[in-house]
């Protein structure tokens, strides 16, 4: 398998003349306000449009130059050869020796692609093949609990990206649904929302999924320990045996058949994902079953087409007309150049309402990383601080801070431009859905202008000299508009970002598929369980032996 890195063929942006260019002109007093009052054309050329989705990015603080520059630095660190190199199935991901090829699960099925001499698309759709089979055995009642009852309720049992992207794309999605079955998610180690979930759901007739790459991260298997326990409990005051239970109530997607079976999990009820599958990344594999079993395989399958629209935007159009390549390189200029270090993702739809964890995971575990591929450590901002919320919720929680604070904030907003549409019933809820858009450009607005954006307005506008009502602006910020919230355009808007993170890294020359920075502490728990459960004096810190004196005496 071919590498990307350790090939002479592969620039550092960091060392390019654009690098140096761009530092200087970050250095200029940009100012918003200044930059539309110069030019009216200024929104035009500053916003571009790929299917479904619309970018206007015209609110960030660059100019032409700025923008050249950053196009001619991502040509100076081969971007294109590093997009091909992802979409072949080169070693992108170094650190663990493998390619990185989400890309490839949403090929079509008469694609080819060759991969240590085996075509993977062959396996992806044998994959989904399966998916298909258990999620419509479930969907039609044909499959069965341990006392014969059809079943009613799927829990999906993961964390990180075998939870976050399958809840975020079936809650955004829900309106697809044509089954009465509930898909419900359970990520959290404590036992919180698994103890709350089973207080109302009957174990006869529900269903795990227990999401795993590895299928030995202790957060979901202790979680499947407590399921498996709660249905044996009622099973066997019903003649129910283990086997049956495990057999009837259990479905297992991992990359370790061998751990799946040690468990229990039938074999034909394994769905197998690819080490070159990143748990962020793992959505469109067998990880999104339970989107499957919600909105059906026709749906699914749309969510992958869309994403894989996508692919072929990033892979093939010119990169001033290419958004996630766009939009990678302005989060780059205002990270890296500005020293923006603070993002927000501000969805006004309630759909899209755990999207930005989704994002947060993505983009934070990717790209949040001090040491090049070279193993050189890191001189420069790699990625801000992510955080978001539904926007109509935001403005009532941190927008303050947004407009008034003394942070600098880059913002993303979301917007679906038709919803409700053609339905005379919901006249109301039409008018609801045009006074979030309204918000959405109002607040965007705003952030960029401040007080001036009021003074051709109605509004009062208090005066500079009001220092507890003035507003600064000059918040840099993109809009995103969807023409319609649909599976194709929610795959196209997920595979976007994906492929930002991808610019993002590298320009940055980081390895964005590794999460090294995660393992340590899980390793270090363990170490403090054992010591938690065992009397005497623990050989930590003193903070820590403190912390674990004053839990065992109360325990």
């Amino acid at each position: 398998m071919d590498e990307i890195k350790g090939n002479s063929a592969y620039n550092s942006a960091r060392n390019s003349t654009y690098w140096q260019q761009l530092q200087m002109l970050a250095k200029q007093p940009w100012s918003l306000a200044a930059l539309f009052a110069q030019d009216d054309s200024r929104a035009t050329r500053f916003s571009m449009q790929a299917g479904a989705l619309y970018m206007d990015y015209s609110k960030q603080c660059i100019d032409e130059q700025v923008l050249a520059s950053l196009l001619q630095l991502a040509e100076s660190c081969e971007l294109s050869t590093r997009i091909d190199a992802l979409m072949q199935g080169a070693m992108v991901n170094t650190s663990e020796e493998r390619a990185a090829l989400h890309t490839a699960l949403r090929l079509p099925e008469t694609a080819t692609l060759q991969v240590d001499g085996q075509n993977i698309v062959a396996d992806v759709h044998g994959s989904l093949s399966q998916v298909a089979r258990l999620s419509e055995r479930v969907r039609s009642g044909t499959w069965r609990g341990f006392s014969g009852q059809a079943i009613t309720d799927v829990v999906n049992i993961g964390v990180g990206g075998s939870d976050l992207g399958p809840l975020m794309a079936t809650t955004a999605l829900d309106e697809w649904a044509d089954t009465d079955i509930e898909v419900h998610f359970v990520s959290n180690m404590d036992g919180t929302q698994l103890d709350n979930l089973l207080k109302h759901l009957n174990p006869e007739t529900t269903l795990f999924i227990i999401s795993s790459k590895s299928f030995g991260t202790v957060d979901t298997l202790s979680n499947a320990k407590t399921a498996l326990s709660w249905l044996l409990a009622t099973a066997k005051l019903r003649a129910g045996t283990e086997d049956s239970v495990l057999r009837r109530h259990f479905i297992g997607i991992s990359a370790n058949s061998e751990k799946m079976s040690a468990w229990g999990i039938h074999r034909e009820h394994q769905l197998q994902l690819w080490e070159w599958v990143g748990g962020r990344f793992s959505l469109w594999s067998a990880i999104g079953l339970a989107i499957a079993i919600r909105i059906g395989m026709v749906g699914f399958k749309e969510l992958l087409a869309g994403a894989h629209s996508m692919d072929e935007h990033f892979a093939q159009t010119d990169f001033a007309e290419n958004l996630p390549v766009l939009l990678g390189l302005l989060a780059v200029w205002n990270s890296t150049f500005l020293q923006v270090n603070a993002h927000t993702v501000l969805p006004y739809d309630g759909r899209l309402s755990y999207l930005p964890s989704y994002l947060t995971q993505l983009e934070m575990e990717s790209n949040g990383k001090s040491v090049t591929q070279h193993g050189d450590h890191i001189d420069y901002d790699t990625c801000p601080i992510l955080w978001g919320e539904i926007g109509s919720n935001a403005q009532h929680a941190f927008y303050q801070l947004l407009h008034q604070g003394t942070q600098q904030v880059s913002c993303d907003f979301i917007a679906c431009v038709r919803r409700y549409s053609g339905q005379s019933q919901n006249a109301p809820l039409q008018q609801q859905h045009e006074l979030s858009l309204a918000n959405c450009l109002a607040q965007s607005r705003v952030l960029a202008f401040g007080n001036a954006a009021l003074q051709e307005s109605e509004v009062q506008v208090a005066s500079a000299a009001d220092k507890y009502k003035y507003y600064r602006g000059n918040q840099p910020s993109t809009t995103l508009l969807i023409d319609e919230l649909t599976p194709h355009s929610l795959g196209a808007l997920i595979a976007l970002y994906e492929h930002k993170v991808y610019v993002m890294a590298s320009i940055w020359d980081i390895n964005p598929f590794d999460q090294w920075g995660v393992e340590m502490g899980k390793q270090m728990a363990e170490s403090v369980h054992q010591a938690m459960q065992q009397a005497g004096e623990s050989q930590f810190d003193s903070s820590t032996n403190q912390l674990l004196k004053h839990i065992q005496q109360l325990s």
